[in-house]
């Protein structure tokens, strides 16, 4: 039987940030694994370093010590352009905030990361429109964000984010702005994703419904990772 290597591993991962005299240590030797298809949520109080460990997963942050290998190389001795390729090709990005442009319709906004990545107009509407089916969507391609509903807008950030095919989803706190039936029906999009098409997603909630759903659930207390896996079974059970 093959082994399954690891998608992300951070071993010993640090990050100082320094106010004023004042040094504050926001993550303090995080361990972690993501193997590919897994749903992990990672929950903690506000300023916990949720955010903090997300950004240095994307390689929008450096680590002050440690490592983060995504697949078989270390995010942090990449360059600006192989960072630039990792976000591309590799990771998508889901945000509390929905982040989509108020001028583009549903179709345009999700189709923005290919037209940036150079592929070619057939491709671009064969894998827009998937996407959008992906997340039920396809009857609102036409529709302005501000003419969808919550949900919908989230749905559509999801299809934004896997419409180029990552083999990773990060997620900060994506139903932070929706009510419990929204957070269900979003968090159940990713856990189909995860089982069907192999996509690994991490994210950060304090949404209990995450945790119910996950594979396994990550708390940070103090800028340390500590496994709390039960308390997704006490959910579900």
């Amino acid at each position: 039987m093959s082994r399954v290597l690891p998608l992300i591993t951070t071993v010993d991962l640090r990050r100082t940030y320094t106010l004023g005299s004042e040094e504050i240590s926001a993550l303090r030797g995080i361990d972690l694994t993501v193997l590919p298809g897994q749903f992990i949520a990672v929950v903690g109080r506000s300023g916990s370093g949720k955010t903090t460990l997300l950004n240095i997963l994307a390689g929008l942050d450096k680590p002050t010590s440690g490592t983060v290998m995504f697949e078989d190389r270390d995010i942090a001795e990449m360059g600006e352009h192989d960072l630039t390729e990792l976000r591309r090709h590799k990771i998508g990005f889901v945000f509390q905030s929905f982040g989509l442009l108020p001028l583009l319709s549903a179709f345009e906004n999700v189709e923005l990361p290919l037209r940036i990545a150079g592929v070619g107009t057939r491709d671009r509407e064969e894998r827009t429109r998937e996407a959008l089916e992906i997340v039920g969507l396809w009857n609102r391609a036409r529709h302005r964000p501000y003419e969808l509903s919550g949900g919908e807008q989230q749905r559509v950030a999801i299809a934004r984010a896997i419409v180029n095919e990552p083999p990773l989803i990060l997620a900060d706190e994506p139903t932070g702005e929706l009510d419990s039936n929204n957070a269900r029906s979003i968090f159940g999009l990713f856990k189909e994703m995860v089982q069907n098409r192999g996509i690994s997603v991490v994210s950060a909630t304090h949404d209990s419904t995450l945790l119910e759903m996950a594979d396994e659930v990550k708390e940070i207390r103090d800028g340390q990772l500590f496994d709390a896996t039960d308390l997704g079974r006490r959910y579900r059970d």
